[in-house]
């Protein structure tokens, strides 16, 4: 039987393996260069791993909105097709929503809501906020119960999607 370590932050000289399994995730290449876009524009505030006895198993990167200034987006997450279906990505994300609880950070996220929200994140917190993406596959960790009024500008990179 495989097995994961625990999650943690990327390392220098990890980045190749990091957009193998972006491309192996996702079919493609565009969210690995996605990832060096931001990682180019300085836009990344954080990039965590999740190492196996395979190696890097899954990823996702959190990368800083231009507003709200304070606010952080988490995109892409990707677990490799050979480990889905384990948990793995809910126990990541998981530890990451409640972080944002813990850390009064605010974390937007756009994707599946079902899994999204098992992870701790919230659809209905997000309804108030104005978005270049759709809202109903747009959720919100972070402190407190409010549903805050924003409007959400991504970093530039997101704009080539």
């Amino acid at each position: 039987m495989k097995h994961t370590q625990f999650s943690r932050e990327m390392r220098r000289g990890e980045e190749p393996a990091v957009a193998a399994l972006l491309e192996r995730a996702f079919g493609g290449q565009a969210e690995a260069r996605l990832v060096e876009k931001l990682r180019r524009a300085g836009d990344i505030a954080g990039e965590t791993v999740l190492p196996s006895d395979d190696g890097i198993v899954g990823y996702y990167a959190l990368s800083v909105m231009r507003s709200p200034k304070t606010w952080l987006c988490l995109a892409p997450v990707a677990i490799d097709p050979d480990w889905q279906g384990q948990g793995h990505g809910r126990r990541m994300i998981g530890l990451l929503s409640e972080w944002a609880r813990l850390s009064g950070c605010y974390v937007v996220v756009l994707g599946e809501p079902g899994f999204y929200e098992r992870a701790g994140f919230s659809v209905a917190r997000a309804a108030k906020l104005t978005s270049p993406y759709p809202i109903t596959n747009t959720l919100l960790a972070g402190p407190g119960t409010d549903v805050p009024e924003q409007s959400l500008i991504y970093p530039k990179a997101f704009e080539t999607l």
